[in-house]
């Protein structure tokens, strides 16, 4: 009898993606879905991405393979256009393409770690940091915030607890995904001291930079002072651009072992995609005006949507200062049980909402039960819409918790 792997049958489903079925049927029947469950923004790319790829195309007679480390155009563009000017200080030999921000951060756990190995996060994160880990056969152990403290960084003695031989690095993303959370310059910092002082790496996911709504800036881990060895940053344009199908993103570090090892998996995937870093290499023209436009557009969506989700009764969600995603606790039996029966029973005016479960975000067993993820990322016509059906079918749920 054929039989697949312990890993094939093990690995765990996308949270984000294992209900697509169900919404798909739905639309298929002629019903409405408003997705707030996958960050896939409405927001229009760059005219000069997609000017960039059109030129390129038309001129193609074949698409020939990269660089391992991708293309250097768009290496040294990234450098001169983007990271400079945000005050991030490197060099060529210090970025490498990769495969969207998720080739990065899970080539950066298989770097830093062996299998058996421990890599800290805060909790809750993002959904992949767990699949990867499985994989890799890497345990995360997990630093635990509380949704009424609006996931709040806990003493850095918190880190302290669950250190032990076999860790390796902190994960964390920055903004995060799925609550919105901003770290402060002297959180980070608080971090990158930890970080020294036990010889671990940090692995900082910041692939929502340009998604913050404080005065303050975004303070990335490349800026914190003698960590420079320590941290490894993975970045990416699908967020940025809203190239999300480009599938580009990047890994930068400062140490030359990390980048040296980085370069032997890249080349054991030959190349990131070529059509991508076209596009990516296009976006770096993009103006300042189009991140001003979008960041008060995604102010506006956010606002709308925290304060419709707290006027439900029974609903909690902390104010998000990053990213487009809040985590909002739910007054119901299971989330995910609850998301389901949206796709499959309920109905205002025939249609109705798809959201994300959110205990998949989380390690600790039970504390997310009733939890969502909600990606804010329609117009706000729409999201009053998707607001008032989800407000609707809370009321109408057979599994409501009073």
């Amino acid at each position: 009898m054929l039989q697949l792997s312990e890993k094939a049958t093990g690995i765990p489903a996308s949270a984000i993606r294992k209900l697509v079925p169900f919404s798909e049927a739905a639309e298929a029947a002629g019903t409405k879905v408003y997705h707030l469950n996958v960050g896939a923004p409405d927001i229009k790319s760059p005219d000069c991405a997609i000017d960039a790829l059109k030129a390129h195309c038309k001129k193609l007679n074949h698409v020939s393979y990269t660089n391992s480390a991708g293309l250097q155009a768009l290496r040294e563009g990234m450098i001169e256009k983007y990271y400079k000017k945000i005050g991030i200080d490197i060099e060529l030999k210090d970025i490498i393409t990769t495969e969207g921000g998720s080739e990065a951060f899970a080539v950066a756990m298989q770097v830093v770690a062996n299998p058996g190995d421990e890599i800290i996060v805060v909790e809750p994160f993002y959904t992949n940091y767990q699949t990867f880990a499985f994989l890799y056969g890497i345990n995360l152990k997990v630093v635990q915030t509380n949704i009424r403290d609006s996931f709040s960084l806990p003493p850095i003695e918190e880190f302290e607890k669950v250190l032990t031989p076999w860790t390796k690095a902190v994960l964390i993303s920055n903004p995060c995904n799925p609550s919105g959370k901003l770290y402060t310059k002297a959180e980070m910092l608080q971090i990158g001291e930890f970080c020294q002082r036990h010889d671990l790496f940090l692995i900082s996911d910041e692939v929502y930079r340009e998604f913050c709504y404080t005065s303050e800036p975004h303070f990335s881990a490349m800026n914190i002072p003698g960590c420079e060895q320590n941290v490894i940053l993975a970045d990416s344009v699908s967020k940025r651009y809203n190239l999300c199908g480009a599938r580009i993103g990047c890994m930068v570090s400062r140490n030359k072992y990390v980048m040296s090892a980085m370069m032997k998996f890249a080349q054991s995937r030959l190349c990131p995609p070529v059509l991508g870093q076209v596009a990516a290499l296009g976006a770096l023209d993009t103006p300042q005006s189009y991140f001003d436009e979008v960041r008060a557009e995604y102010i506006k969506r956010r606002n709308f949507t925290i304060t419709a989700l707290n006027q439900m009764p029974g609903v909690f969600s902390p104010m998000p200062y990053g990213a487009f995603y809040t985590v909002a606790q739910l007054p119901v039996d299971d989330s995910e049980k609850f998301a389901k029966w949206l796709l499959t029973t309920y109905r205002l005016d025939n249609e109705t909402v798809m959201i994300t479960p959110a205990a998949s975000f989380f390690k600790t067993p039970g504390i997310a039960r009733s939890y969502a993820r909600i990606a804010y990322v329609l117009e706000v016509p729409a999201l009053e819409k998707a607001m008032n059906i989800l407000a609707n079918a809370l009321q109408e749920y057979p599994g409501r918790m009073k």
